[in-house]
């Protein structure tokens, strides 16, 4: 009852201490996209907006070959992608809070993987980062093998330069709230192929080469320290982060705006129709998310880890 009420005060005081800069966020993104929407439907509406539009209208045919439909495989990708990613920002949420871990985790040296060096003493939040982040690159690298088998990289990676401005011409019409003509369930348009595109082939690659830099699997001297200095994994990782939240942010509303009854099918259902069973599908996702995000407490946390090392705290 007490860790309760010393957790309902801190949450409390962070409220108060930051709501006038809440507010001022508020309001300045508000008027940020009044704005935004405004000289978008200006421009939109201007001869040479409509010519440019009409020129390039959001999506490029995609090459002979490219598979219809999105298979059952990537729904459950999808769904597993989703469930490690909000436990990853969570836990590293809460190692930038620096404060201290309830508990510790020091690895069983005696037992395989056996290394050289001592086994470094690991909080429990980082702990768990590092064992999500592990299988967030496993389920990836599962990821990749089926996209390229399947023929399914034909969907988002650009085989030609027209999707430059055809995804300027789809920004133009989101922005301007009517949105672009499209079916995902053939073709995505060029917004989105070029930000899966980004997702999968950049931030990724990213998030996991400056994690690695930031984990005990790095060495902490010699030439591949110098390599990838620790500051600069440190400044790229944080911002990667917050481009994954940015851009789950825009892609749950895009669906729901969009949509979504259809766009849930395609996604967690692999099934092109209006009916509620995507939505099912996805609500009971969201309820097997919410019952980790729960149970990912220190207590439980300290009894997994024990099986394979020693914990103090």
């Amino acid at each position: 009852m007490t860790e309760t009420a010393s957790k309902t005060s801190r949450a409390v005081e962070w409220v108060k201490a930051r709501r006038r800069l809440v507010g001022w966020t508020a309001l300045i993104s508000v008027v940020v996209v009044v704005v935004v929407v405004l000289i978008a439907r200006w421009l939109r509406q201007s001869p040479a907006g409509e010519d440019f539009i009409t020129t390039y209208p959001g999506i490029v045919p995609p090459p002979e070959g490219t598979p219809v439909g999105i298979p059952a495989w990537l729904g459950w990708q999808h769904f597993l992608n989703v469930f490690f990613l909000v436990l990853i920002v969570r836990t590293g949420f809460q190692l930038r809070s620096k404060q201290r871990p309830p508990g510790f985790f020091t690895r069983d040296n005696s037992r395989w993987p056996r290394t050289k060096r001592a086994p470094r003493r690991l909080g429990i939040f980082l702990w768990l980062h590092l064992w999500l982040d592990a299988f967030w690159v496993l389920n990836g690298v599962l990821y990749i093998v089926l996209l390229f088998a399947t023929g399914q990289w034909l969907r988002i990676v650009p085989t030609d330069w027209s999707v430059v401005p055809n995804a300027i011409s789809a920004a133009l019409q989101y922005a301007s709230l009517d949105w672009p003509t499209e079916n995902s369930w053939i073709v995505y348009n060029s917004l989105q192929q070029l930000a899966y595109f980004a997702v999968v082939f950049v931030a990724s690659p990213l998030a996991i080469l400056t994690g690695l830099r930031l984990s005990s699997v790095w060495p902490p001297e010699g030439r591949l320290a110098r390599a990838v200095p620790e500051r600069l994994a440190r400044a790229v990782h944080y911002p990667v982060m917050l481009f994954f939240l940015a851009f789950t942010f825009v892609h749950v509303v895009l669906v729901l705006t969009t949509g979504a009854l259809r766009k849930l099918n395609q996604m967690y259902a692999a099934r092109d129709a209006d009916d509620w069973i995507g939505f099912v599908v996805f609500a009971a996702s969201v309820v097997v998310i919410a019952v980790a995000w729960v149970l990912a407490k220190p207590p439980l946390l300290k009894r997994i880890a024990a099986k394979g090392g020693a914990v103090r705290g």
